[in-house]
């Protein structure tokens, strides 16, 4: 089926695991088996598009590493030449995550510390590079973190300036008017009639 390495677990086999417990899900297996035929089929199709990870892997777990993360981790590294750096980079990911306050591992900042995690491997050094989005999450500038973000790192970035202690969106200016003006400009200078507003 589409399941299981970097996906979710197989339903068979979550329904297979319940079956006959308080939780028994109550679904056929043996038609959930004539779903996951007709997928097995279809993957065949996109082999190519597979990453290395063919089976369940607890690195994962530990790491905390959402899948699609993953697949990111390994393009990154094959990009590099460094694909045999998987397993540094996610005993690094933890570690960076640690020290950008443990933030969610969620898109984008999913991406921001597994790519920090490939530069702290590959150069040799932990934080001898820092990715300007990394360094956005050090300044606050995507909001607060769980808990405080690594001190010496967020003086290093922040270079004697102060962090972002409000909603950063809060910081931005209005753009609306402006962009409405350009827009209609714009329109005139190309004979565009507009509509009005309702």
């Amino acid at each position: 089926s589409m399941s299981a390495t970097y996906g979710h677990p197989a339903t068979e086999a979550l329904v297979a695991t319940l079956a006959g417990t308080e939780h028994d899900t109550g679904l056929d297996i043996l038609k959930l088996e004539n779903i996951a035929a007709y997928f097995r089929e279809v993957r065949k199709k996109y082999h190519a598009f597979e990453g290395q990870l063919k089976g369940y892997d607890s690195r994962i777990l530990v790491a905390q590493v959402p899948g699609g993360m993953l697949t990111n981790l390994e393009s990154q590294l094959k990009q590099q030449n460094a694909a045999d750096k998987l397993d540094q980079v996610l005993a690094e990911i933890p570690r960076v995550r640690e020290d950008l306050g443990f933030i969610p591992l969620v898109t984008p900042t999913s991406q921001i510390v597994g790519t920090q995690a490939v530069l702290n491997v590959l150069t040799g050094e932990r934080y001898k590079t820092i990715a300007k989005e990394t360094a956005g999450i050090l300044k606050g500038e995507y909001g607060h973190t769980p808990v405080p973000v690594n001190a010496a790192l967020q003086a290093r970035v922040l270079e004697g300036g102060a962090p972002v202690t409000c909603r950063p969106a809060d910081l931005l200016k209005p753009e609306l008017a402006e962009l409405e003006a350009d827009v209609r400009r714009q329109a005139q200078e190309k004979g565009i009639t507009l509509a009005g507003n309702a």
